[in-house]
């Protein structure tokens, strides 16, 4: 049998019961679609949620206060044989490839202006967090480089509690009030929007000192540390460990590189995504099932028809391959409409929903298009084999 022979008989059935046709393809496009579509939002909210992390930067490591070998868990939860204070923080600056320092303290408190008061979060941090946290100051400046024990009653304020206590006014100058203590406005910091439900824009930064002694904390929260370029991160983290023990006699601290955070987080996305794409894989196998019902009647509608091509000298590989061709066509024409269904859906969802973020990967793309592939010559092996053992002179009786 001629190739051109073999391509128009696997099309002509595809042509020929058009809406049967229609219809298992239909199954493995919807399947695409949806693996497509899931991933889609998926590896957006990977993409995202990875972006909002390291909009602070990369060269970044954390020390809580007390020994946690759970992941995740805030130091200022767990007790601790020794608090962090300000002093630590002082000597982890002058540690070599160390370039800035982030005493850190937080709280929530209500901040007053007049005739206006919002309850917000209290950052108490060091004239570092520009560099370290990389947000720097839309208007005026921020905290000054006093020192930590005897800093100034300065405040900068978030663009949101800006707005919300000021309107259109400047504020440079102004004093408000936090939890009952009087503090000069120097500085409104640019928008950084929301991390992970916690709008940035809706707090107040003040020097660690006073927010300590506004909290009544002993020790810090956590000490940011900002590297230099190119150091590996194992390797800051084994001297700041080294440090620390010989200043407390034991590791009560918990050290986590920003390496380390975004492993663990990049972990987890990559299971939701592979997640969403195995629910999506469930309507590929669906949809095969649909290729192995339309092959199997095809198979029991042409019995003739393969009993005339045995007879006129067709061979059993030649009959099996021309039913597996048409079980690969329809999979093949399904996977391209769910391609455009699925990436077009992305796109869409995207432009009505701005929030939802959406990205296509093609290695996602391409494994479906596969699997579908597969799926179908897999759905047509049993008919096809079948009708590849056809008797013919008993399929020519069935005319």
């Amino acid at each position: 049998m001629l190739t051109r022979d073999f391509i128009a008989l696997s099309l002509s059935s595809v042509r020929f019961h058009r809406t049967r046709s229609l219809l298992t393809a239909l199954g493995i496009a919807v399947g695409i679609a949806a693996v497509v579509l899931l991933t889609s939002i998926g590896e957006g909210i990977n993409k995202f949620v990875l972006a909002e992390f390291t909009q602070f930067g990369t060269n970044l490591v954390a020390v809580n206060p007390g020994k946690s070998a759970t992941f995740g868990i805030s130091g200022a939860l767990v007790n601790s044989v020794r608090p962090l204070s300000l002093d630590d923080a002082g000597t982890l600056a002058r540690l070599p490839h160390i370039e800035a320092v982030v005493p850190m303290v937080q709280g929530n408190a209500a901040v007053e202006s007049s005739q206006r008061s919002r309850r917000t979060y209290v950052y108490g941090v060091s004239e570092s967090v520009p560099a370290v946290w990389q947000m720097k100051p839309a208007l005026g400046r921020f905290l000054p480089a006093d020192d930590p024990r005897f800093a100034r009653s300065f405040v900068v304020l978030g663009s949101k509690i800006r707005d919300e206590l000021f309107k259109q006014e400047n504020p440079l100058g102004e004093r408000v009030r936090i939890g009952g203590e009087s503090f000069r406005v120097i500085g409104v910091m640019e928008s950084k929007g929301q991390l992970l439900g916690f709008d940035l824009d809706d707090a107040v930064y003040i020097p660690t000192h006073k927010a300590m002694a506004l909290f009544d904390q002993e020790g810090l929260m956590e000490i940011d540390l900002l590297y230099r370029a190119g150091i590996d991160s194992t390797v800051i983290a084994d001297q700041v460990k080294q440090h620390l023990i010989a200043r407390h006699g034991n590791e009560d601290f918990t050290i986590t590189t920003q390496d380390q955070m975004l492993e663990t987080l990049g972990s987890v996305l990559n299971i939701l995504t592979l997640a969403v794409g195995a629910l999506g894989g469930i309507s590929l196998l669906v949809g095969g099932v649909g290729i192995l019902t339309i092959m199997t009647i095809s198979v029991n509608e042409r019995i003739a028809e393969v009993g005339l091509l045995r007879a006129l000298g067709a061979q059993k590989n030649q009959i099996l391959w021309l039913f597996l061709g048409e079980a690969v066509v329809l999979s093949s024409l399904g996977g391209l409409a769910g391609l455009v269904i699925g990436t077009g859906g992305a796109g869409l969802l995207h432009a009505a929903i701005p929030a939802l973020p959406t990205h296509t990967s093609w290695s996602y793309v391409l494994a479906a298009e596969c699997v579908a592939a597969v799926i179908g010559l897999a759905a047509g092996v049993m008919p096809a084999w079948r009708a590849a053992r056809l008797d013919p002179i008993e399929a020519l009786r069935t005319e």
